[in-house]
């Protein structure tokens, strides 16, 4: 099996590879655009697996609380996949943490950043905007795993 680092790796040198045959066509500015959003994905399941891992739970655990399976799990861990608003929601949720997404120069630094303890205290009840926001998050979570099954099964 190939770490997580090692793909990385052999990822970014397969992608300088294509960028370097051709630095002054329009197709580099795709390949350029393309590399951006590799290593976007790349950032998001990095970011995803240091905060699993941070809290202890294996890609399983991790998939029952996302409701999402295990080997959607590895994939976005391992920047195969771009995850929709509504996963990242669940997938925040299920790491006890907040999602933000900073922009910087022309990439961008993805972040899971845990809860602060004194906000999540037992007896404190979140407020009314609070609540419907939940259930707009629930029903568009619901929505994109409708969305998602119909994908798959094509």
């Amino acid at each position: 099996m190939v770490s997580h680092a090692q793909w990385k790796l052999a990822r970014d040198r397969k992608v300088a590879e294509s960028i370097s045959e051709g630095e002054d066509s329009a197709e580099s500015a795709e390949r350029v655009r393309r590399r951006l959003e590799l290593d976007l994905a790349w950032d998001l399941g990095q970011a995803v697996y240091d905060r699993r891992t941070e809290l202890g739970l294996a890609q399983t655990e991790l998939a029952r609380r996302a409701r999402m399976s295990q080997p959607q799990v590895s994939k976005l861990e391992l920047g195969g996949s771009m995850p929709t608003v509504p996963l990242l929601a669940r997938l925040a949720r299920a790491l006890d943490a907040d999602f933000s997404l900073t922009p910087l120069g022309e990439g961008v630094r993805v972040s899971f950043t845990p809860h602060d303890p004194a906000h999540t205290k037992a007896g404190t009840e979140p407020s009314s905007m609070e609540h419907a926001s939940a259930s707009a998050a629930e029903a568009e979570a619901e929505a994109d795993a409708s969305a998602e099954r119909t994908a798959a099964t094509g």
